[in-house]
């Protein structure tokens, strides 16, 4: 979960607070834009988290803080904190409208179904493409909050991502839920990897095609062909991966076990070599033992994971993870505190191996460029949304320098 954006004054007095995914940051800036063509006024709308206990106070705080320090504005709260506990929103101050997931719109008549949204941040463009889960993980209560899996239809994504690319964009970030769900849900025998090679086809314009998060168990050859025959897929994966131990995968009611993980990331690299990997990982699940825990940090190697997004377990009123047996709060910091080390070391000789090469970059704000494999370099002066070769000469830890 990423942390919230502060208020955002978007159109003549209507703001957003975005927390967690990014499939919420695109639905807040469409919700934005629907505020201004409507012309709203004095309107806060605040996009809410409930993938962690943690990221439910911060949505609930969010919504308190606009209410202490602009008590003038009309406060809309929506996102899946606001779907699950829409009682709790709805009574705090200020809080005029709560807006389930199936209903985030500010349209009068709602359609039924998924659309494309596309939303622009900086020199990308994200567009989401899928909506809803139909897995039911034992830690996760983002399904009940976003419903069954449902796919936009390929021609509305196309237009979507048309309109991106004519407004600038060279780089496009498909989104969703489950991204890797997509198509199932539609005739004709659409999948991920067909969309994308679609859009690649429809858009030379657009100098890269970027997955967000994808299920390893889901994405199959399919998606690996695709990765190794389109130069413009760029070589970076972050993967719904939660553990390394196959009794904890089981006791998660995940999908893959830990020999498809590494299979998938072994075929991968074989299939194109220069990718970059991520994982979501969670540690501290219910009763994780450390050996069980060590399998979780021999994943990390075992995959050649780069990028790593830890989650300290934190059991969720309504999942059946809260019902078994907990590991100690403080065993369960302790872990992620380990893992994340482990993380920060991994980025580290990624960055070391970068050195001497020649990379291809986009530039983002703030002197920052972005190369295919999601490294980010210290690039001064650049103008943001050009696309230049940098020869690397080092790294401070953390970017990359040229």
């Amino acid at each position: 979960m990423s942390a919230p954006s502060l208020p955002r004054a978007l159109a003549d007095g209507v703001e957003t607070v975005t927390l967690g995914c990014r499939l919420n940051m695109v639905e807040s800036e469409e919700l934005a834009r629907q505020a201004k063509a409507s012309g709203e006024r004095g309107l806060a709308i605040v996009n809410t988290c409930a993938v962690t206990a943690e990221a439910l106070r911060r949505s609930r705080q969010a919504v308190r803080r606009l209410g202490r320090e602009r008590p003038s504005s009309r406060i809309l709260v929506t996102g899946c904190a606001a779907t699950l506990y829409a009682a709790d929103f709805a009574a705090m101050p200020g809080v005029e409208r709560v807006i389930a997931n199936d209903h985030k719109t500010l349209a009068p008549d709602p359609r039924s179904g998924t659309r494309a949204v596309a939303a622009a941040e900086g020199t990308r463009g994200f567009l989401a493409v899928q909506n809803g889960c139909d897995h039911r993980c034992t830690f996760c209560v983002i399904p009940f909050g976003r419903g069954a899996s449902r796919s936009a239809p390929p021609d509305e994504v196309l237009r979507e991502a048309r309109a991106l690319a004519s407004s600038g964009k060279r780089e496009i970030v498909l989104t969703g839920v489950d991204l890797t769900a997509y198509g199932l849900d539609i005739r004709d025998g659409w999948t991920l990897p067909r969309l994308a090679r679609m859009l690649l086809a429809e858009l030379p314009e657009i100098a890269r095609l970027r997955f967000s998060s994808i299920d390893c168990i889901e994405a199959g050859l399919e998606l690996i062909d695709a990765m190794a025959q389109e130069s413009r897929l760029a070589p970076h994966l972050h993967l719904s991966l939660q553990a390394g131990d196959d009794l904890i995968l089981k006791r998660m009611k995940r999908r893959h076990s830990r020999h498809d993980a590494v299979d998938f990331c072994r075929r991968l690299r074989e299939a194109r070599p220069e990718t970059v990997l991520g994982a979501d990982l969670i540690v501290g699940f219910p009763t994780e033992t450390e050996a069980m825990f060590q399998r979780t940090l021999d994943l990390v190697e075992d995959c050649g994971l780069t990028h790593l997004h830890v989650f300290p377990f934190s059991p969720r009123p309504g999942a059946p993870a809260a019902a078994m047996p907990q590991v100690d709060g403080e065993t369960v910091l302790a872990r992620a505190a380990q893992l994340r080390a482990l993380g920060e070391q991994q980025l580290r000789r990624h960055l070391r191996a970068q050195r001497g090469k020649t990379l291809r970059v986009l530039a983002e704000r703030g002197g920052r460029a972005r190369a295919e494999d999601f490294t980010l370099v210290r690039t001064p002066g650049a103008e943001p949304g050009t696309i230049f070769d940098v020869f690397v000469t080092g790294d401070d830890g953390r970017l990359l320098l040229s």
